[in-house]
């Protein structure tokens, strides 16, 4: 396995990459300063009391100007870093790197992998999306992305500068957005495009190396499942990827009949029928007419999801142990022609207004009715500010589609905007803040 861990200027990205190494028996891997396209002047006098003591060899050994230590916290190749804390307790973190953990190239670091791909990598040395296309190649690949608040790695910045570079003057608060901005936007080697590209997007807010490192505990980042998705999240991603065709102006929906073997038997997405106007361009009154969920579904010209895939897979194909996969639990008209045709079992991701008597009707006919609830951990864009006091991660169940939503979760709350969540969360003194996005 290799985690490539990437992220904007002291947001903690190579303390993530300091806790695989320590708590979970990761290798740091590094690439070459000149295969990163950093720039060739940056120096940054790393060496401390924990680096000598271990015998590590800081990069450069002379006393930096103000741009070449910006540019080295820029650069993920420094051998020491701190998490930026305030604390005085907090130790400063030794990353050590033999000369066979250090590559010219991106393709020399990514062969070495390969051949020990069983075993456990973990490098920041990402700095452009050309570099990630290549480490995306392999299927044991996983990148993760580190932010924080402006104000927090500012902060974090000048304590490190501070414990580095005693008696100079402080980046003003100005400089530093300057330079983050730079190194986040910058036409030619900014990050950013690089850090949407993450599976896991971490929020950093930690004041507390040890709170972090708890934090980091919970959320089992060396899950190999994060790596290749269980049979479930599959032919759910299928079914909301069907549903991205869907023209009615109410909802997409989408939906994939599957057989005994995994095998996909049919696809289909709600809409008007073949030589209908489309739905979204006013083919269907009663959708167009913004009628509530459930109502004068008797005018409604749009075929379900669920019918489009058993029309589309005929009587013939469907066989005893076929399930079929929806985004949105069946209407009641549908749950009859789904009992008709034989399916064993349906497993849906969100609520509808009539799934008390749809779960009736499957319940009589012997049907098996079960909700997809995404491991939180497992998903894509998972963001988590920490807070002091907090004790576990919330698991939530996904919002419909359409963007992002943010949900502070009050210590006597726990829903929101008619989303449900599942409250697996101790809660902190303070608020809790959670992002979730489906992309």
């Amino acid at each position: 396995m290799l985690i490539g861990v990437c992220g904007s200027i002291c947001s903690g990205k190579n303390t993530v990459a300091q806790y695989l190494v320590e708590h979970h028996g990761f290798k740091r891997l590094y690439l070459q300063p000149s295969s990163q396209t950093a720039p060739s002047n940056f120096s940054l006098d790393t060496e401390s009391a924990s680096s000598r003591d271990h015998g590590t060899e800081s990069p450069s050994q002379s006393q930096p100007s103000d741009s070449a230590a910006f540019k080295g916290a820029l650069t993920s190749t420094a051998l020491t870093t701190n998490n930026g804390h305030n604390s005085s307790s907090e130790t400063t973190l030794t990353l050590r790197a033999g000369p066979q953990h250090v590559f010219s190239t991106p393709e020399e670091l990514l062969d070495f992998v390969t051949k020990q791909w069983r075993s456990r990598y973990v490098t920041t040395d990402i700095p452009t999306e050309a570099v990630l296309d290549v480490f995306l190649r392999r299927p044991f690949f996983l990148l993760l992305s580190v932010d924080a608040p402006l104000t927090v790695r500012w902060r974090r910045f000048q304590e490190r500068a501070r414990q580095r570079h005693a008696g100079e003057p402080d980046m003003s608060l100005e400089d530093f957005v300057s330079e983050s901005d730079t190194h986040l936007y910058d036409a030619q080697k900014g990050l950013s495009p690089l850090i949407s590209r993450a599976v896991v997007r971490l929020l950093n807010t930690s004041s507390s190396l040890a709170h972090l490192y708890a934090t980091l505990g919970k959320l089992d980042i060396p899950n190999p499942d994060r790596l290749r998705p269980c049979w479930d999240t599959y032919f759910m991603e299928l079914a909301s990827l069907a549903a991205q065709r869907s023209n009615c102006m109410k909802r997409r929906v989408g939906c994939v009949l599957v057989g005994k073997e995994r095998r996909v038997i049919s696809t289909g997405y709600n809409g008007t029928p073949r030589g209908l106007q489309n739905c979204a361009d006013g083919g269907c009154p009663r959708c167009n007419d913004g009628n509530s969920s459930g109502v004068s579904l008797s005018t409604c010209l749009c075929i379900h999801a669920e019918e489009n895939a058993l029309l589309e897979a005929g009587r013939d194909r469907i066989r005893e142990g076929s399930v079929l996969y929806c985004d949105t639990c069946p209407c009641l008209t549908c749950s009859i022609k789904i009992c008709q045709v034989g399916i064993s079992e349906v497993v849906y991701a969100h609520t509808y207004s009539m799934d008390t008597a749809t779960a009736r009707v499957f319940r009589e006919a012997g049907v098996k009715l079960r909700q997809f609830i995404p491991d939180t951990m497992m998903m894509d864009s998972l963001k988590i500010v920490s807070c002091d006091g907090m004790q576990n991660i919330a698991h939530l169940d996904p919002p419909s589609r359409g963007g992002a939503f943010e949900m502070r979760l009050l210590p006597e709350d726990y829903t929101t905007a008619g989303v449900e969540a599942t409250p697996r969360l101790l809660p902190c003194e303070r608020d809790v803040q959670l992002s979730y996005q489906i992309l």
